[in-house]
């Protein structure tokens, strides 16, 4: 008979919106061990497993921090409920977790009063200012919901109470063998029953294996980021900050490297607790973010090839965005081929509409310059040196929306978007600069044939001033810079050949030309020295800027700009990825306009 050997949940504690599926263990009627799911539809030796999933609703519910959601909340932020603001964004564990959130929690206040303001009634302590005294104590009682639910099944049916063990009670929220917690679990363990039943009578033969999970927790919320104007006049209010659609005749930017899940190791990011760098928890709260900001175009980086195909090409569907994928190669790879990370761009269908695709694989050019540079006894080590497997994934797309003078009526606007992640080694400068210059030579030749803005983002793994940097923002290397010392195979040398012809400039350097109050603000995360953010990249042992978006000047101007995150903010939960932002990297996004062709 088929038997239960062993059930367990590999997430440490169950999250709001992310999926548990427990691993089962079963024994074979001919004693082989099988991992994996019986259904009714697929019996093994006439029996098959039935799953059930319950509420215990007899433990008492408990109220949890807003900021650290593995903690019982204490106190609760009256002006958040004057607001009218999300309740559970109100509860804080202590005065001083209150108290160092007042920041970035006095902007859900700001923006209620703001949404508000035409009936003048803000409370000016509860808005203006940190107060102490609209802090209270928390009841740490909530109403219990038993509103039917679909959960695992095609049908919904009503919430099953039943009474187990001295009067524990249960209530049933699902039948199979996954299930995602919603907001009435907040606050209560769930149990997972699992039980073999015989397929021909259909009645459970033996006694259930079940577990108990710990509290489920709501999944944390970062506190939205907003869009900074750089382009324009500071507008009373901000209006146009409530919102990251773009306006008529623009059109917005995302690069954001993701981390893949490959390499979000608990040795790697040990500081970030195990529920919060589970995949199951991190896709979820990813996505909310990437969908979050509405971009029009949205480049990522350190997509594996199986989310993209298994979750971000179709949840991103559902939200309106055309996808397209490149892979890194596979010379020096030596996992499991589906999980090998690359570069995702997506982009609004109603907004754009694909013209052609370019992918670049720097193997195959690294392959043709060891041929042509390097001699026969020497084609070893300089490949060992140069096949890296990174990529880049170039696309064109034609704009839905118009931008242009009445001089040019009808006239495409094409736009060039060039997504990339560049080697990681810093032992290899000689590379990263070269894989660079690659890149900057193929786009040179797609604008030679067309004129056409470029857009070139990604995670390039040089910080700001480095040579790739220099190279991207400038147009050229000085012969002394530093990076240019290593070079075993004389690929970057002479200097002079490091040039490119195109127009770029970084986005993020407007802050430092932006006049606004807010670009003002701004610019504290800015490297005066380099114009560039002071980081984009934080972890425990490094934090610096490595990502960018480039955009050729003579045909776009920036808008506006995502704010910068605070290094002291990040900081609470030691580094990234944390419970809050579920990456190592934080995302840029930029809005463009378009020149009108008679102006540039």
């Amino acid at each position: 008979m088929l038997s239960v050997l062993r059930v367990h949940l590999p997430s440490e504690i169950p999250i709001v919106g992310c999926e548990l599926t427990p691993y089962v263990l079963l024994k074979r009627p001919d004693s082989s061990v099988l991992s994996g799911d019986v259904t009714e539809l697929n019996p093994v030796g006439g029996h098959f497993l039935r799953y059930k999933w319950y509420r215990i609703q007899s433990d008492k519910k408990v109220t949890v921090c807003s900021v650290h959601p593995a903690e019982q909340a204490t106190l609760q932020c009256i002006g958040c409920i004057k607001a009218k603001l999300p309740i559970s964004k109100s509860y804080h564990c202590t005065i001083k977790c209150f108290s160092d959130a007042w920041q970035h929690h006095r902007v859900l206040h700001e923006r209620a009063a703001v949404a508000e303001n035409e009936n003048g009634n803000e409370d000016d302590e509860i808005y203006g200012r940190f107060n102490s005294a609209t802090s209270g104590a928390v009841n740490n009682s909530a109403s219990q919901a038993n509103a039917s639910l679909s959960n695992g099944t095609t049908a919904v049916y009503p919430a099953v109470v039943t009474q187990r063990n001295g009067g524990e009670i249960w209530v049933e929220v699902g039948r199979s063998k996954t299930y995602t917690p919603t907001a009435d679990d907040i606050g209560h363990a769930l149990k997972f029953e699992c039980v073999v039943v015989d397929a021909s009578t259909k009645a459970s033969v033996g006694v259930p294996t079940t577990l108990t999970t710990s509290r489920v927790i709501p999944a944390p919320s970062p506190t939205p980021r907003r869009m900074i104007p750089v382009g324009g006049i500071d507008i009373p209010g901000h209006p146009e900050l409530e919102s990251h659609t773009s306006s008529v005749g623009t059109f917005t930017v995302l690069s954001y490297n993701i981390l893949s899940d490959a390499y979000a190791t608990s040795e790697q990011y040990s500081y970030c607790p195990s529920w919060a760098l589970a995949w199951t928890y991190r896709k979820q709260n990813l996505l909310r973010e990437i969908v979050g900001y509405r971009a029009d175009i949205v480049c990522l980086q350190e997509v594996q090839s199986d989310h993209f195909d298994d979750f971000f090409a179709p949840e991103l569907d559902k939200h309106g965005y055309q996808a397209l994928f490149k892979k890194k190669t596979t010379e020096v790879f030596g996992g499991n081929i589906n999980t090998i990370d690359g570069c995702a761009t997506f982009f609004r269908r109603d907004r754009f509409s694909h013209v052609k695709k370019y992918e670049v694989e720097f193997n195959k050019a690294a392959q043709s310059l060891i041929d042509a540079l390097v001699p026969t006894a020497h084609k070893k080590n300089a490949l060992n040196r140069l096949i890296k497997d990174n990529i880049a994934l170039i696309v064109v797309l034609e704009a839905k929306f118009s931008n242009q003078s009445s001089d040019n009526p009808g006239r495409r606007q094409l736009v060039c978007v060039a997504n990339t992640h560049i080697i990681v080694p810093q032992d290899l400068k000689d590379v990263k600069i070269w894989q660079v210059h690659t890149l900057l030579k193929g786009l040179e030749k797609i604008a030679a044939s067309a004129d056409i803005p470029m857009l070139v983002c990604g995670d390039f793994n040089s910080v700001p001033g480095s040579a790739p940097h220099s190279l991207l923002a400038v147009g050229k290397v000085e012969h002394l810079h530093p990076d240019l010392h290593v070079d075993p195979l004389g690929i970057v040398r002479p200097a002079t050949k490091l040039t490119h012809q195109l127009p770029l400039v970084s986005a993020y350097a407007a802050f430092a030309r932006a006049g606004s109050a807010l670009a003002l603000e701004q610019r504290r995360k800015i490297d005066p020295a380099t114009n560039e953010p002071l980081f984009t990249n934080c972890t425990r042992d490094f934090i610096g800027t490595s990502d960018y978006i480039f955009y050729s000047a003579d045909t776009l101007t920036v808008e506006s700009l995502l704010e910068l995150l605070d290094e002291e903010r990040l900081r609470k939960d030691t580094a990234l990825p944390s419970p809050e932002w579920s990456s190592d990297h934080i995302a840029l996004l930029a809005e463009f306009r378009c020149k009108p062709k008679n102006r540039r």
